[in-house]
């Protein structure tokens, strides 16, 4: 009896095992989530989208209209992490473009990892496409403006509480002049404690 009684109750074990292991459960990629308190994809989101929208509404983007007669061209340039933590400001800049395209009211120039490939492209159309579809070299358009800035904390921390303080400072710099056409500045204050830790 117990030699069979063995290979039947190793396999629920197993089973068992693996109960307590990993769930997942999926939302909304615009669902509100803070874990750990720490710059996250909505602080992201919100405060690109907050300083686009003030940065458009300010007079700088009518002036440059009613100067070239069309919309002003802009490119998002470096996002520095001045901050205590690491922060991916690839994701920040990312939603800094999408806001300004979605505008519709500036002309978005590529950057500068997205011209070098297509050049490439367009070196490689030289010897290999049609005279009808190439694409020329020296027809790019350039950058009126570009938006610029980085992202600091300040912390203040005792035992498990912690106030953490974003700032997030953006200039928009005219490519002629080196003038600040437009300074924009966001901040978000968070309090969070940990029960039975310190930080």
């Amino acid at each position: 009896m117990r030699k069979y009684f063995l290979p039947v109750l190793l396999p629920v074990l197993a089973v068992c095992a693996g109960c307590g292991g990993t769930q997942v459960k999926r939302m909304d990629a615009n669902t509100v989530v803070d874990i750990s308190g720490k710059w996250n994809d909505t602080d992201s989101r919100l405060t690109a989208e907050e300083m686009v929208s003030d940065c458009l509404s300010r007079p700088w983007i009518g002036e440059a209209a009613a100067n070239t007669g069309a919309k002003p061209a802009v490119i998002v340039g470096t996002v520095r992490n001045q901050s205590s933590e690491h922060i991916n400001t690839g994701v920040f800049v990312e939603d800094i473009q999408r806001a300004l395209i979605n505008s519709g009211r500036v002309a978005f120039v590529a950057g500068r990892d997205e011209r070098g490939e297509l050049r490439e492209e367009r070196l490689d159309q030289d010897t290999n496409a049609s005279e009808e579809t190439k694409k020329a070299h020296g027809q790019e358009t350039g950058a009126d403006f570009m938006l610029s800035g980085s992202i600091k904390t300040i912390e203040d921390k005792e035992g498990g509480k912690a106030v953490i303080l974003y700032q997030v400072d953006m200039k928009l710099l005219d490519m002629k002049t080196n003038r600040i056409s437009w300074s924009g500045q966001k901040k978000i204050k968070k309090f969070v404690k940990r029960s039975g830790s310190t930080w």
